[in-house]
C-alpha cells in the first residue's frame, strides 16, 4: 500500500495545477492519474473479467464528458453530450456497486424524494428545452440510484464508505453544477471543481483497499 500511497500524490499534484487554471490536460490528469493507480494495483488481473473494470470505464467516459462541458461555449450538442457521457460513467459506478451488494431501497427513497423536488421546485421552470429537461431527470435519477446502492456494498467499512463519499460528493458536485447552469444562484460554484476532485480520489482509495485485502 505503501507506493499506491505515495502514487497519490500525483492526482493531488494535477488537481492542484488544474485549480491555478492550467487549463484541461492537467484536470484529466486527475482521473488519468487516478486510473493509473487502479491499474498498478489490479495488473496481476488485468486479464481476468472485474468488478474493477466498471470504475475504469466509468473513469474514462469521465473524462471524455469533462473534455465536451469544458469545451460547449454556448454549444447545447456539447453539453448534451457530456450530461450523456456522465450518465455513462453513472452506470459504471451503479454496476460496481451492485456487484458489490444491492439498493437500499429506503435509502433510495429518501434521496429520491428530495432531488425530485429539487428537480420539479428549481430546474422544471427555467429548463425550456424539452431533451435537455428529460436528459437532466434521467441524469438525476441514476445519480439517485447509483448512491443508493453505494451505501449498502457488502465490502469491509473502510472500503464501503470511502465508496460511498466518494459517489456522494459526484452528486454533490452535480448539483452545484445544475445551479451553476440553469440558475442565477452561483455563491457554491468554488466547489464544483475540488469535489469533483476529491471524488474520484476517494473512489480510488477504495478500490486500491479492496484490491489490496
Amino acid at each position: 500500500m505503501k507506493k499506491q500511497s505515495l502514487l497519490f500524490l500525483l492526482p493531488v499534484l494535477f488537481a492542484f495545477l488544474a485549480l491555478q487554471g492550467w487549463g484541461f490536460a492537467y484536470k484529466a490528469g486527475v482521473t488519468l492519474s487516478c486510473l493509473l493507480i487502479i491499474l498498478l494495483t489490479h495488473k496481476s488481473n488485468l486479464k481476468k473479467p472485474s468488478d474493477t473494470w466498471f470504475i475504469i470505464l466509468a473513469f474514462i467516459f469521465s473524462i471524455i464528458g469533462d473534455w465536451f462541458l469544458s469545451n460547449k461555449g454556448d454549444s447545447f450538442m456539447m453539453f448534451a453530450a457530456g450530461i450523456g457521457l456522465y450518465f455513462i460513467a453513472h452506470g459504471g459506478y451503479l454496476a460496481y456497486a451492485l456487484s458489490n451488494g444491492k439498493f437500499n431501497l429506503p435509502f433510495i427513497a429518501v434521496v429520491l424524494f428530495a432531488y425530485l423536488v429539487f428537480f420539479f421546485w428549481v430546474l422544471w421552470p427555467v429548463i425550456e428545452e424539452p431533451i435537455l429537461l428529460f436528459a437532466t431527470l434521467i441524469y438525476l435519477l441514476i445519480s439517485c440510484f447509483s448512491l443508493g446502492a453505494s451505501v449498502n456494498l457488502k465490502n469491509p467499512p473502510l472500503v464501503k464508505w470511502s465508496y460511498f463519499i466518494g459517489i456522494a460528493l459526484i452528486l454533490f458536485s452535480d448539483t452545484i453544477i445544475s445551479f451553476k447552469e440553469f440558475t442565477t444562484y452561483q455563491e457554491l460554484n468554488f466547489l464544483i471543481l475540488p469535489t469533483y476532485y476529491a471524488a474520484h480520489m476517494v473512489i480510488t482509495y477504495s478500490l486500491v483497499e479492496k484490491l489490496n485485502d
